[in-house]
């Protein structure tokens, strides 16, 4: 159980939780997390960031491998939310620091939290800095992403950047760097999951924030989740790639989800599905029975259209799909063109219901919804086919080509 040095006298201290699975409602089988929490040694020793309830003497026994923990004199906490605060109480009380710096906007969260604490808490706002000896911790507030408190640590001497959230994703292995990793694809799908399961909502903060962290000169990348980015070509790489996923430019790709009672809508779907194929759109066909919440979110990463399948049920849809609409309602995906489609026996609401949905969220609706009695016949199935190949077309004119 050792710290790994990231930088000169600059520690990873954190834990590895293999078995974390349900991470803010999205799954992360089957990797699990990381909570990173990061040690810098110098006139004043600073630990920046904990970790979540359950982990703190994990945490303290690494730190004591470096350096005794009652001579940590400070401690930064960038966020307050639990996976990183959640162990705050016990590293405090055994480590009894100077100060405690945190957020303007993390005092409020920390009070609720840990209300009537009589801690040596300093507030801090972006452009504040504080001396450590022969370093400085510069401190920029990156507010919603994602809570109000958030806020980032630079090390300008170091030229890392201990990101909190941001950057992040989640993984659990025994290396602690990208280049280290060996599975670029998962690594990428993980950064996608990530962003648009936690991060989607904020983009607009995210396309502000970049410009202001891309004047710092950073080397490495120290998120508190997942794999450290070292090298300016990694860095660069996570920081574009963030502004893509923020921009939610539109991609010549469709997802269609669906769920089914008899089978009917399953059949429309990959009706629906082969008109994407013969309009060249490239389609994925997902079940919510099959496939997690965020599983079918993630894949909304690569694709400019949404189609959405159900049955009428009890007038409106089954509740597997009521589920993934609020989900995704409220991570608000943007630029893409949606359609929607079902069966039903006697009233066939379904359709419209998934129509007006997705018109909700924003997303532009160029053809009527498609519904069928009972069992689809082969009318049926070609208006499906018609309906997939019609958003192919207004998908292609959208992406340019």
């Amino acid at each position: 159980m050792q710290a790994l040095e990231i930088k000169k006298d600059i520690f990873w201290v954190g834990c590895v939780d293999y078995d974390h699975r349900d991470f803010h409602g999205y799954s992360t089988s089957p990797e699990g997390t990381t909570y990173n929490a990061y040690l810098i040694k110098d006139q004043k020793n600073v630990l920046v960031d904990t970790v979540s309830p359950g982990f703190g003497k994990t945490m303290l026994c690494r730190l004591a491998k470096t350096l005794d923990p009652e001579k940590i004199d400070y401690i930064v906490c960038n966020h307050m939310e639990m996976d990183h605060a959640g162990s705050l109480a016990e590293i405090v009380e055994r480590t009894k620091p100077e100060k405690i710096f945190v957020s303007q906007t993390g005092m409020k969260s920390l009070a609720g939290y840990y209300p009537g604490n009589s801690w040596p808490l300093v507030p801090v706002k972006s452009g504040d800095s504080i001396s450590l000896g022969k370093r400085q911790i510069i401190f920029q507030e990156t507010r919603m992403l994602h809570w109000p408190d958030s806020m980032v640590s630079y090390i300008p001497e170091e030229k890392l950047l201990i990101s909190n959230d941001i950057f992040g994703q989640n993984i659990a292995s025994s290396v602690r760097f990208v280049d280290e990793y060996g599975k670029q694809d998962e690594y990428l799908q993980r950064i996608k999951e990530y962003f648009y399961n936690i991060v989607l909502p904020y983009s607009p903060m995210v396309l502000k924030a970049l410009p202001i962290l891309e004047k710092l000169d950073i080397e490495m990348i120290a998120p508190d989740h997942g794999l450290i980015h070292r090298g300016y070509d990694e860095v660069k790489f996570i920081i574009d790639m963030y502004r893509t996923l923020a921009e939610q430019k539109p991609q010549k790709r469709a997802l269609i989800f669906y769920d089914t009672m008899w089978h009917s809508t399953e059949q429309m779907a990959y009706a629906v599905g082969s008109g994407f194929e013969d309009g060249n759109v490239p389609v994925r066909i997902m079940s919510v029975k099959s496939n997690h919440h965020s599983a079918i979110m993630t894949e909304l990463a690569d694709c400019g259209a949404v189609v959405a399948g159900s049955p009428t049920h009890n007038n409106t849809i089954l509740p597997l799909m009521a589920a993934q609409l609020t989900y995704m309602k409220g991570l608000r995906p943007l630029n893409r063109i949606g359609g929607a489609f079902g069966s039903y026996g006697w009233s066939g609401e379904s359709a419209k219901y998934l129509q007006d949905a997705l018109s909700e969220m924003k997303m532009e609706m160029p053809c009527a919804p498609v519904k069928c009695a009972w069992r689809p016949t082969k009318d049926d199935l070609k208006a499906c086919h018609e309906l997939g190949k019609n958003l192919a077309q207004a998908l292609s004119a959208k992406c340019g080509g």
